[in-house]
């Protein structure tokens, strides 16, 4: 089972969302789209749920020996950016409605509903109207809609939002569960922490194209050229001095015998060595291995960069 992009582009009215955009996704990763607001994610999600169509390329889906052109409804969770729940009805009662909504048999349908209240730590609160709840919880009870039905294909758009930190901490461990139970999850999320810990692969967009695409693994080899480096010199090097020796690289003195130097596609690792060593006596070097976070600002503000040059 593999969702396959293929040179894919949506227009709307004079705005091109998506340019020749293309991917695929695997049978029970993670797979995370990340962006600044207005990259192109919900209109790449809107296409592959079938909401809308592409005006160039093609979206397949080879499941169960069939081919699709979007994600059948049948087979699908979907968590929307835009919540769709009842809030003068029960907790239990906006659980129930979506399962059966999506097929499932009322019997059934209490059965998962009392799993994943339990999992949240909702049960006790069950029978009280959903407007009743913080919003973190509300966002807890729209997860359980989304996955209730046991789908083959699950999308959550910002599943993070309005969680506190713990809260967080039990939606990485939901999704994982998720995977555990044969499903595929596509995720929308700007907490980079969370999509550190669960995503097998991102696919980073900017103005609708892609800036990278792959595993955080080949995302930090890929921005290796970009490495930042801790020295520690033995005496304290005149800053005059190091202005003119480091003038090509991005440094800053963090204390007096500290400095933060930041690798880029013209100063290798030998030649910034070198010219370390002729500021003074060094103590020790170490790389800082960057998070998602700094991955992310730095592959954007490159493509961005690039853009304006152009």
């Amino acid at each position: 089972m593999q969702l396959s992009i293929n040179n894919v582009s949506k227009n709307y009215a004079n705005v091109t969302a998506i340019k020749a955009l293309s991917f695929s996704v695997a049978q029970g990763e993670i797979f995370a789209l990340l962006g600044p607001n207005g990259a192109g994610k919900s209109s790449i999600i809107r296409m592959i749920t079938g909401f809308t169509k592409p005006d160039y390329g093609s979206i397949t889906l080879s499941m169960d020996g069939e081919e699709f052109d979007a994600i059948p409804s049948h087979t699908l969770g979907y968590l929307p950016e835009d919540r769709g729940l009842y809030p003068e009805k029960s907790i239990l009662k906006n659980i129930l409605y979506f399962a059966q909504l999506n097929g499932m048999e009322k019997g059934a349908a209490l059965v998962q509903a009392d799993y994943w209240l339990t999992r949240f730590e909702l049960q006790d609160r069950k029978n009280e109207q959903l407007k009743s709840l913080s919003k973190g919880n509300q966002q807890k009870v729209q997860l359980i809609t989304a996955v209730i039905h046991r789908p083959k294909w699950v999308i959550l758009d910002e599943p993070f939002s309005g969680l506190d930190p713990v809260n967080q901490e039990k939606v990485v461990e939901f999704l994982s569960e998720l995977t555990a139970k044969g499903m595929t999850v596509i995720l929308s999320a700007h907490q980079m922490a969370m999509v550190e810990k669960l995503a097998d692969r991102i696919l980073l967009m900017n103005k609708g194209e892609a800036v990278f695409y792959g595993s955080l693994d080949d995302f930090q080899k890929q921005e290796h050229a970009h490495l930042q480096m801790r020295i520690k010199f033995n005496k304290q090097v005149s800053a005059e001095l190091t202005e003119q020796v480091l003038s090509e690289i991005e440094h800053k003195w963090l204390d007096e015998l500290s400095l933060k130097a930041t690798l880029n596609d013209k100063i290798t690792m030998n030649v910034l060595l070198t010219k370390l060593a002729s500021l003074g006596e060094i103590n020790s070097v170490t790389s800082e291995k960057r998070d998602l976070h700094q991955l992310y600002l730095d592959a954007i503000g490159n493509q961005r960069s690039a853009a304006n040059e152009e």
